[in-house]
């Protein structure tokens, strides 16, 4: 029998792409090349309406977004920008804000000067950008506008709003063929040719090409990752990622993880969004948490310490496990804000929160903290474990309270300077 062959962790590799760099102040966003894959969201809000956008986007940069992108449809909405951009910088949101323009945005561009220069990258739909004659004049005064002010665009492709004059020639040029095509094959060629014919007109017109973004949005996920597998052997601009509409609750969550996770695993894409559709009463920063968690459960980005937690059966006793699992969690998002300027690289931490004795210890014993919480019929006694190690039991009515304190010690310990430490009173 032959000795079997070492398994490798497949940590995702990245395409090299170029790197383009989207700014605000002091604020440096790099997209592609050996940067951090970023998570982008957008608004839903009416842009004219300062604060509730501010507020908005305030929300979103604060769950994790490294770039916001507005709806810029309307004058009203093209004068607005710079106001919401005031308004940010004084509550100390530097986020990059992306203007997704439609229709009419080489008229807005040019009208409003400090909306150009407020936004730090723009959002070029080809398909939208007028047709016939006008289309290659406008995309151009658009792309002018862009080197004008040295921003950065994303020429964003969608399935529901192609250049219907590229895609009824590629219809045509399918007809004369000996064996025609799939329709589905001939709309994945439209996005793709789209998307690149646009960036090579851009650079035509001088744009720099590491200033080009793409992306080839479609709803449905295998659409998705047959795309953007044949657009990335196709060109080395960054790639945007994300589901046009992924839809609302687990569904638009499982959609969009399931698409995204299998071109990131494979090395595409440099930017991400989830573009979920909020259940009712839902903030709308919720797409942002899930495609942070993506990030995370593949390991190319850490957000927040991991808690891991067994899903209960009938050994674990009542909710408890399950009731401290949500107030660690809280907890630990809650302090994120604070801990991440405090305690760099405590968004690495592992917490293990388990139920029982079958897979407790063991869970905990790989966690950077853990605790094992008794089961039914088992010690009314919870075995804490740090660095692998048993330093202490639970016991009582106060368990979440104390664990919860030996978390904060713990990071203040591992992640804290000395005066961090004597401000926990870890070290007096």
């Amino acid at each position: 029998m032959k000795a079997p062959v070492p398994i490798d962790p497949a940590v995702p590799k990245r395409h090299l792409t170029r790197q383009a760099r989207v700014t605000w102040g002091t604020r440096l966003v790099t997209i592609g090349g050996d940067a951090p894959v970023r998570v982008q969201s957008m608004t839903n809000t009416d842009t004219v309406d300062v604060i509730a956008t501010a507020i908005q986007i305030k929300e979103l940069a604060i769950a994790g977004s490294e770039l916001v992108r507005l709806t810029v449809n309307t004058p009203q909405a093209a004068a607005a920008v710079p106001f919401v951009r005031e308004q940010l910088d004084r509550m100390g949101i530097d986020v990059p804000l992306i203007g997704d323009f439609h229709y009419n945005g080489h008229r807005l561009l040019a009208d409003f000067p400090a909306c150009a220069q407020a936004l730090s990258k723009y959002r070029i739909n080809p398909g939208n950008v007028g047709k016939g004659d006008k289309h290659d004049r406008q995309f151009g005064l658009m792309i002018e506008a862009a080197m004008r002010w040295e921003k950065p665009v994303r020429i964003g492709v969608n399935w529901g709003s192609l250049d219907q004059e590229l895609l009824a020639g590629l219809m045509d040029e399918n007809s004369r063929r000996a064996s025609p095509w799939h329709v589905k094959q001939v709309m994945y060629e439209a996005l793709i040719s789209s998307a690149l014919e646009s960036a090579r007109c851009a650079a035509a017109l001088g744009m720099r090409e590491n200033q080009i973004i793409l992306s080839c949005k479609v709803s449905g996920v295998q659409d998705l990752i047959a795309v953007y597998r044949e657009l990335a052997k196709r060109c080395d601009y960054p790639l945007h990622l994300g589901l046009t509409e992924a839809g609302m609750g687990s569904k638009g969550t499982v959609a969009s993880a399931s698409a995204l996770s299998i071109l990131l695993q494979e090395g595409i894409g440099d930017t991400i969004r989830v573009s979920l559709t909020p259940q009712p009463g839902e903030s709308r920063s919720q797409e942002v948490l899930v495609a942070c968690e993506i990030l995370q459960a593949l390991e190319l980005r850490s957000f927040v310490p991991s808690v891991t937690a067994c899903p209960g059966c009938g050994r674990t006793t009542s909710t408890t496990f399950q009731e401290l699992t949500q107030k660690i969690e809280d907890f630990l998002r809650s302090q994120m804000p604070i801990w991440r300027e405090k305690y760099p690289g405590v968004e690495k931490l592992k917490v293990a929160v388990m139920g029982c004795i079958v897979n407790g210890p063991g869970e905990s014993k790989h966690a950077d903290i853990g605790i094992s919480l008794p089961g039914t019929g088992e010690a009314p006694a919870a075995p804490v474990f740090i660095d692998g190690e048993k330093r202490m039991t639970l016991r009582g009515d106060a368990i979440a309270q104390e664990f919860q304190q030996v978390v904060e010690n713990y990071v203040a310990m591992r992640f804290g300077t000395r005066s961090a430490m004597v401000e926990s009173g870890i070290d007096t």
